[in-house]
């Protein structure tokens, strides 16, 4: 369990603080909209109505003491910059911080963000990936050049096994696990017979994956 701060109540923040419930984590959750603060509480350890470019009240806080510090901040980019930095100095030890553009990433990590979502252009190529062709399923990004894919089961591997296919040999890819409905097989095996209604967890270098998915 973890201790956070979560600054910003909007959309984003508020599903936040309902996931961060899910995992029993506690939060402490901080908005200067009474409204948005009380549709929270039911999903935060404890929340304040509060304006956190007041140094005075970021001192009072302990921030050195949470574990993240989240500024969820996305239609004041102003306040965003300045609660990032006032956290940085007064000892929080690890501040992640929302960018609504790529000016804005750029100068919250100057002004002391560790960690930048980017939530639109997050969710942007991710739909893209997944949209773009109708075998994909889901898409993670793990760097810039590898990722993990949920795909079908091409149909000529339908009735062969992974030892068969020699995947890693003639793609260059990981058959990391299968799923068929809900049931996830994880480590698939290389005795493993592929079917039609199956989907596999493949990771590789992009340009493989891409390869791959365009046989």
């Amino acid at each position: 369990m973890k201790s956070i701060l979560l600054i910003g109540l909007g959309r984003f923040g508020y599903h936040m603080a309902v996931k961060f419930h899910a995992m029993r984590h506690e939060v402490l959750a901080i908005d200067r909209d009474e409204s948005l603060v009380n549709r929270a509480l039911p999903y935060v350890t404890n929340a304040q109505i509060a304006d956190c470019t007041n140094e005075k009240f970021i001192k009072s806080l302990g921030v050195r003491n949470f574990d993240v510090c989240i500024v969820a901040i996305g239609s004041d980019f102003q306040s965003s910059l300045e609660i990032t930095a006032l956290l940085k100095d007064n000892g929080a030890p690890l501040v992640l911080s929302r960018a609504s553009s790529d000016v804005h990433k750029k100068f919250l990590l100057r002004n002391g963000a560790d960690e930048i979502v980017y939530p639109e252009k997050q969710i942007a190529d991710w739909a893209a990936v997944c949209y773009s062709s109708e075998s994909i399923f889901d898409y993670i990004q793990l760097t810039p050049e590898y990722s993990i894919y949920e795909v079908s089961v091409p149909p000529s591997w339908v009735g062969k096994t992974l030892a068969l296919l020699s995947a890693r040999q003639k793609y260059s890819i990981n058959v990391l696990a299968t799923k068929k409905g809900t049931n996830l097989d994880p480590l698939t095996g290389p005795d493993h017979v592929f079917q039609a209604d199956e989907r596999m967890l493949i990771m590789g270098h992009n340009k493989d994956l891409d390869k791959f998915l365009h046989i």
